[in-house]
């Protein structure tokens, strides 16, 4: 790993609170990123910033550091019937992001004396909300939670002196804006707080509602988009449909150890995917929104710490998941919008290193390859295979129905037939 990625900007050279800049060395950082160089100073001054980066860029710690320094500078008192209300709130698209977020404030807050809590919906319901009422300073989370909270009236939002919006673009495609500007509408006025807004590419919604919520932000846009896609070895095979699933297992065999994720464009053939790489003897679990959140966390956990070889999931799945190390990603599906080509792919070569990308340009997405190409600037290498030298594979076990109705296990062997076609009856 290569330190090219950051910047000659120390963290110590920073004006800031004393117990803050323990808590940063303590999380190991020494010189700024790019995005935090950027805005930093910025957010640091009390002006709002919106900023377009990618995850892996160091945003998080750029929107924590700013938002501690904020609060800890004014130091003022939010207590009201006995209970402090938050004074940082911080609004994510995932549970998975959320959580994220949380662990790296709790790091570089470590000697602040400032508590944070949060809020997500799948798992805690009450653990969540006795945390938060007894009084936090800082609140993420995601908007039904929160708002489900809010109108209890577990906490207040008029102390609030800082708001964040992390991932907004994704907060659209989810179908959080609603909820968004219902929650932004009982903060002080924008004047009265520091805002800031991240988010993958700075879209013309996007924009509209960082104008609509903040007080004259500043743009920053961080090229590290395209460095990322430099740093990244891209090829594409371009399979038929048939093919796809024993091009995948060879791919995989090939690799040996190391994180691999999976993308796809439907949590259907993330579970189809799942069964037949578990039947070919290969270690590989999907994630989709309707996995218990336990699970979910147990899942992410093992494939961070190597139990888990291969993760599957969608876009709205595996967004905002911070995963170091993953060797190589897999575009089993080519994504319909160009841009989260990029995103997929950054979830390798992050923080300074390089990894893999490999592309399927198969019969039913390849027409998303022009638009991605253009987007990044560049024609990805095209790689080749022999379909003659594809493995076979052994079909996963389904339930069938028995004649009384009640449903049994169908017995996995070698199929003579590639995989995803039936035979005829």
């Amino acid at each position: 790993m290569t330190n090219n990625h950051l910047s000659d900007i120390r963290f110590d050279s920073l004006e800031l609170d004393d117990t803050l800049h323990e808590g940063i060395r303590g999380a190991g950082f020494e010189f700024c990123t790019p995005i935090q160089a950027s805005t930093l100073p910025i957010a640091l001054a009390n002006k709002d910033v919106a900023g377009q980066a990618q995850t892996g860029t160091g945003k998080t710690a750029a929107f924590l550091i700013a938002a501690f320094q904020r609060i800890l500078t004014t130091n003022i008192d939010t207590t009201k019937n006995g209970q402090k209300q938050p004074r940082i709130f911080i609004l994510a698209p995932t549970r998975e992001l959320a959580v994220q977020i949380a662990k790296d404030a709790e790091v570089l807050s470590k000697f602040t004396g400032l508590t944070v809590a949060l809020a997500f919906g799948g798992t805690d319901y009450e653990k969540q909300r006795r945390h938060i009422a007894n009084g936090i300073d800082m609140l993420v989370g995601t908007p039904g939670r929160i708002i489900d909270y809010f109108k209890q009236g577990v906490f207040k939002l008029d102390q609030i002196e800082v708001v964040i919006l992390d991932e907004a673009d994704r907060m659209f495609d989810l179908g959080f804006i609603k909820d968004i500007r219902y929650l932004l509408r009982r903060l002080p006025t924008p004047e009265k707080r520091l805002n800031m807004l991240y988010s993958a590419t700075l879209s013309q919604r996007v924009l509209e509602l960082a104008y609509e919520h903040m007080n004259e932000p500043e743009l920053i846009h961080d090229q590290r988009e395209k460095i990322t896609a430099d740093r990244v070895r891209q090829a594409i095979f371009f399979p038929s449909n048939e093919e796809k699933l024993p091009l995948l297992v060879g791919l995989i065999r090939e690799m040996g150890e190391g994180r691999i994720m999976i993308f796809v464009n439907t949590k259907r053939e993330a579970e189809r995917i799942e069964s037949y790489l578990q039947a070919n003897e290969i270690n590989a679990s999907a994630i989709s929104g309707d996995v218990p959140q336990k699970k979910r966390m147990r899942l992410l956990q093992q494939f961070q710490q190597g139990e888990l070889a291969v993760l599957i999931g969608t876009d709205v799945a595996s967004r905002g998941l911070h995963i170091p190390d993953v060797q190589c990603v897999i575009n089993y599906d080519l994504p319909n919008d160009k841009e989260d080509y990029v995103h997929r792919i950054g979830r390798t070569a992050r923080a300074g290193a390089s990894g893999d990308a490999i592309s399927f340009g198969c019969e039913t997405y390849v027409m998303s390859l022009p638009d991605i190409e253009s987007y990044i600037g560049h024609k990805i290498p095209v790689a080749h295979h022999d379909p003659a030298l594809l493995p076979q594979l052994i079909r996963p076990a389904r339930k069938q129905r028995s004649h009384s109705g009640r449903p049994r296990q169908g017995s996995g062997g070698r199929s003579s037939r590639p995989p995803g076609r039936r035979s005829r009856r």
